[in-house]
């Protein structure tokens, strides 16, 4: 009886990832988006923009249409919340409740990123919410932007985080956990010693620390779940944007049932965890993107099921949103 009422469950989503434009800073717009989260039930989206972008190199006789397609670099782009603001003040204020944006467009490298920030938070007041998706390490992305290797611990992600702190804005963090050779949790300290020194600041960690590149060498990398365990226990401020590279190997095994560990672990934690669709411009998988994660919702209790697919990432916004 139990697993046919969890077989039942209607879910209602916020899909906590969410890029609005590509890396080519292109989007598919407003209407194709919205028409996408109501047909998927999702009522709300953390919406941000991508703070790189893809170049088309003179030597490549083909666009590329991902930033891995070629070889040509990629580059910061603070245009993108600009592009983002505009799109989200041509909406009516009851499709504008909807979606909760968050500032990307800097580099992490730069100590004047928290001035970008604040200059943005002045132009458009009352409209951002958070800030992120930040790219610290991210695989092949981070060879391919010019520049040097991004830190999440980086002297200019520090003036970020004191920002945060000041307009109680959560930060989104893209900070894989290790390379794609290496198994071992090699570039952890990078992300933990934010957490330990800012504690007063909400971080989402996206992706748990993983990404689809990384899989693509090590498949399932053993540390993540005991990384989690004791990561949440210690830091109070750390929440976990499972996402799709999550979704598999990690919640979901081979046959598409879900892992009891981790299972255990998102109840022992039911405020912590929370789920999004981190499509790019093009919004047709968005609804299958979060419903892919049902069968481990349906795994949890039914109320801490809910809170993973809509109320927990709500829970983090600046207070009054």
């Amino acid at each position: 009886m139990l697993t046919s009422l969890a077989q039942a469950r209607e879910y209602r989503y916020t899909d906590a990832h969410l890029h609005y434009v590509d890396f080519f800073q292109e989007s598919a717009g407003m209407e194709e988006l919205l028409e996408a989260m109501d047909e998927a039930r999702i009522d709300h989206a953390m919406i941000a923009g991508i703070p790189v972008a893809k170049k088309w190199h003179e030597n490549e006789p083909k666009r590329p249409r991902y930033y891995a397609g070629d070889d040509a670099g990629a580059y910061w782009y603070s245009a993108t919340d600009a592009i983002l603001a505009n799109a989200l003040l041509g909406l009516s204020d009851s499709q504008r409740k909807r979606f909760h944006p968050f500032l990307s467009g800097f580099n992490p490298n730069d100590k004047n990123a928290d001035a970008h920030i604040r200059r943005m938070l002045e132009m458009y007041p009352g409209l951002w919410q958070g800030i992120g998706e930040v790219f610290t390490r991210h695989d092949d992305l981070t060879a391919l932007t010019h520049g040097d290797a991004p830190r999440a611990n980086s002297e200019a992600m520090l003036r970020v985080y004191f920002l945060a702190e000041e307009f109680d804005l959560p930060v989104m963090v893209h900070s894989n956990i290790t390379s794609k050779r290496e198994r071992n949790p090699l570039y952890l300290q990078e992300f933990e010693e934010p957490l330990r020194r800012h504690p007063k600041v909400r971080f989402i960690w996206a992706h748990a620390g993983t990404s689809k590149e990384i899989h693509r060498h090590q498949e399932k990398m053993d540390f993540i779940l005991p990384t989690l365990q004791r990561m949440l226990g210690v830091y109070q401020n750390l929440y976990i944007d499972l996402s799709w590279t999550v979704l598999e190997p990690y919640l979901l095994d081979d046959e598409g049932k879900p892992d009891p560990d981790w299972v255990a672990l998102v109840e022992k934690y039911p405020d912590r965890f929370m789920i999004g669709s981190d499509v790019v411009g093009r919004f047709g998988n968005q609804g299958r993107n979060l419903q892919a994660f049902d069968p481990f919702l349906d795994a949890l209790s039914e109320d801490v099921a809910r809170k993973v697919a809509r109320e927990n990432f709500l829970s983090i916004l600046p207070k009054g949103e």
